[in-house]
């Protein structure tokens, strides 16, 4: 009876599965380019006006004079469409997971000027709420726009300048604010 039960389930699970993917589209963060970060997501629609979108990037650059911009971050997303998925308003939650050594930077940015003679190695790990909105350009092309805030935890480490450079402090923080940003290209299968 027991193994009657499971095999009906997991038929019922993997039918629903299969049954509603039904449109999936690949895409990249354009702005993120322009940060030097390679960049793709998948994102799969399913249920009636639903989506699942992963999205990551990696810049594992040094762009000499010991100045580093090194992250890898990933975006996991559930966004629910207002009219159908990949086509006007959405809004999701999202998760935000990150590894960063940043450093030796001259950023115009009052908060950021620290970076020019010090090295922030560490990580954020958090949740948001994002809004976006999603135009077709074409048959299987369209570009989606999209924004988030919520809240992440950060722990780092502050080292000298250089990749050479001693700890100097650590850190602990709640943060508060944007977690997400993009202006993606999408391609639909």
């Amino acid at each position: 009876m027991r193994k009657t039960v499971l095999i009906s389930l997991f038929c019922i699970l993997f039918y629903t599965n299969v049954e509603a993917q039904k449109i999936i589209g690949v895409k990249t963060n354009i702005p993120h380019w322009a940060s030097a970060t390679p960049n793709i997501g998948v994102e799969v629609a399913f249920w009636n006006k639903m989506s699942f979108e992963i999205s990551g990037g990696y810049n594992p650059f040094e762009f000499g004079n010991e100045q580093h911009w090194k992250h890898w971050i990933i975006w996991p997303e559930i966004r629910y469409w207002f009219w159908e998925p990949f086509n006007g308003h959405s809004i999701g939650v999202h998760g935000v997971f990150s590894e960063f050594n940043v450093g030796g930077l001259n950023l115009p940015v009052k908060k950021l000027t620290s970076l020019k003679d010090r090295r922030y190695q560490g990580e954020i790990n958090g949740v948001g709420l994002s809004y976006g909105y999603a135009w077709i350009l074409g048959n299987n092309l369209l570009i989606e726009v999209s924004v988030g805030a919520g809240y992440g935890r950060l722990n780092y480490d502050v080292f000298s300048k250089g990749k050479d450079g001693f700890k100097i402090n650590e850190g602990r923080k709640h943060y508060i604010g944007p977690t997400k940003g993009a202006v993606s290209l999408v391609y639909v299968f």
